[in-house]
C-alpha cells in the first residue's frame, strides 16, 4: 500500500472513531430523553427493516434469553414504540411490529447520524479520494 493510500486510511479511521463518539454521544442524550436504553433503541434498528420480529427471534438479536427480551419489549409497548400480537397460524407465537412512533424515532436519529457524518465529511480535506467517494456514498443513503 502505498504511503498516501495509508495516510488516508489512517485520517479515515480517525474520523470513523471521532464519528462514533459523537453518534453514540448524540444518541445516548436522545434516548435518555425518552427513558430509552441502547438495547432498546438497537432492537427497534432490527424491527425497522422488517415486518416483525418473533420474541425468539428478538432475543436472538439482543443476545438475551426469552424473559428478558419480553422485559425489553414490555418497555418499548409501553411508550407506544411496538405492539405484540399473535400469529394466526400459532396463537402461542407473540410477534413484535414497530410502530409509526418507532419508525419515526429511529429515522430522526439515523437523520441526525447523517446530517452530523455529512457535515464533518464536508470539513475534510477536499482532495483525499477516500473522503470524496465517503461523502458521495452518504449522499445516497435513504432514510430506513
Amino acid at each position: 500500500m502505498n504511503s498516501q493510500i495509508l495516510k488516508e486510511v489512517n485520517d479515515l479511521a480517525d474520523f470513523v472513531l471521532f464519528a462514533q463518539r459523537s453518534c453514540i454521544f448524540d444518541l445516548a442524550t436522545e434516548l435518555n430523553k425518552k427513558n430509552l436504553n441502547y438495547p432498546q433503541f438497537f432492537l427497534l434498528t432490527y424491527l425497522a427493516g422488517e415486518d416483525f420480529l418473533t420474541m425468539s427471534d428478538v432475543a436472538k438479536k439482543i443476545g438475551h434469553s426469552t424473559a428478558a427480551a419480553t422485559g425489553l419489549v414490555d418497555r418499548l409497548e409501553a411508550g407506544g414504540y411496538v405492539k405484540r400480537e399473535a400469529s394466526k397460524e400459532d396463537r402461542r407465537k407473540m410477534m413484535v411490529h414497530i410502530t409509526k412512533k418507532g419508525v419515526e424515532l429511529v429515522a430522526g436519529q439515523r437523520q441526525s447520524i447523517v446530517e452530523s457524518l455529512a457535515e464533518s465529511l464536508v470539513e475534510m480535506e477536499e482532495d483525499s479520494q477516500i473522503f470524496k467517494r465517503a461523502r458521495k456514498n452518504l449522499s445516497k443513503r435513504e432514510l430506513i
